[in-house]
């Protein structure tokens, strides 16, 4: 459970960007949505080893 203390004075909307900002951290909404469908596990590999090979072709680019 997020708790975000408002300080007196504090303008509403400050404080509620302070709680999405906290909750994007928390990586609530993330694990929700992957769960939401199910992935067999050779997609799941499938498309980390994508991920890989993007940042090394990255970091290969960046070396040259």
């Amino acid at each position: 459970m997020l708790i975000i203390p408002i300080k007196e004075g504090e303008n509403i909307d400050r404080a509620l960007k302070r709680f999405k900002r906290k909750f994007d951290k928390t990586g609530t909404k993330r694990s929700l949505q992957t769960r939401k469908q199910f992935n067999k596990p050779s997609v799941v590999r499938r498309a980390q080893i994508q991920k890989a090979q993007y940042i090394q072709r990255l970091r290969d680019a960046e070396e040259i």
